[in-house]
């Protein structure tokens, strides 16, 4: 257990002075512009680039992009791929850039791809895992969502729904988890924050209603080619979860609100790179998302 947050009382959830409090210690530490839109603009020669919407902050407006290959077919199956929807974990928005950059016209004659790539602008400038309103988006995708970043995310998708083979969320887990974000999340909710272990290496955490192992293992030999898996901890478990198989845990993403719940695709999976391991560098945790959004691709050419 961690010592107590500095904001809010224990075992009072926060009301809006404290997630007011909250929100004036945020500073803006990177530009959304610079690193992201500019990319997303740098794309326009190989991708279709849509704006699915704007978020009206105090901080400014945020204008929503999704990336989507030139040669959609409504006849081929679609592919989602989801990065950013807790802003700071970086890679996960880098990976999505960098697929669409190195792969989306190779297999546009395969397949549709439609990429979200930075869900969570304002949590990318902040290096947050909330929204302004002290919100977790990766806990909001259902129906009537407080947070406009996942709501907003599920209307665009909507219109592809019934098209979608797969989708895969690219995510993060940091040292920050139980620095920041776990002992924020107990204090907002009242609760007694309990950390996890945090594991060194790539894992999945795979849909509990649909797990698919086999799909799961495949995108396990694919990033393991290009960075380390996490192994199990003394407790044969990775974040407080046990193991399904060797990388991979399982949650109800339909139940918590996951982004990874948002369709009816039949698979479906959630990427953790480790970016603080010493074992591993910037590159190659945004090479390992790339890497995991192949190993859909493998699978998926395997099973036709």
């Amino acid at each position: 257990m961690s010592k107590q947050y500095p904001i809010g009382k224990l075992g009072t959830p926060w009301c809006t002075d404290e997630k007011q409090a909250w929100y004036q210690q945020q500073k803006i530490q990177r530009s959304y512009q610079t690193n992201v839109v500019s990319k997303i603009e740098g794309l326009r020669g190989i991708c279709t680039v849509e704006e699915y919407g704007v978020l009206a902050y105090e901080a400014g407006n945020y204008r929503l992009f999704a990336l989507k290959n030139k040669q959609f077919d409504p006849q081929r199956p679609t592919i989602v791929v989801t990065g950013g929807v807790h802003g700071y974990e970086t890679s996960g928005v880098m990976g999505a850039l960098a697929f669409a950059e190195r792969y989306i016209e190779q297999f546009s004659n395969q397949y549709n791809f439609v990429i979200l790539p930075c869900i969570s602008p304002w949590g990318f400038e902040t290096i947050n895992r909330w929204n302004p309103e002290a919100i977790d988006p990766n806990r909001s995708f259902y129906a009537n969502s407080p947070a406009a970043e996942s709501r907003l995310a599920m209307e665009y998708i909507a219109a592809y729904d019934g098209d979608i083979v797969a989708h895969i969320d690219l995510h993060e887990t940091t040292n920050t988890d139980n620095s920041e974000f776990r002992p924020a999340l107990a204090a907002r909710d009242g609760k007694v924050n309990h950390n996890w272990n945090i594991p060194d290496g790539f894992y999945l955490v795979g849909h509990t209603q649909k797990p698919v192992p086999d799909f799961q293992r495949t995108i396990i030999e694919k990033v393991q080619k290009v960075t380390h898996i996490a192994d199990a901890d003394e407790n044969g478990q990775l974040i407080g979860v046990d193991m399904e198989q060797f990388g991979v845990i399982n949650y109800d993403g339909t139940e918590l609100g996951l982004c990874m719940g948002m369709t009816d695709a039949p698979f479906v999976t959630t990427t953790e790179v480790y970016p603080d391991s010493q074992n591993t560098t910037s590159e190659e945790c945004n090479n390992g998302q790339v890497a995991s959004i192949l190993g859909v691709l493998a699978y998926l050419s395997n099973r036709n």
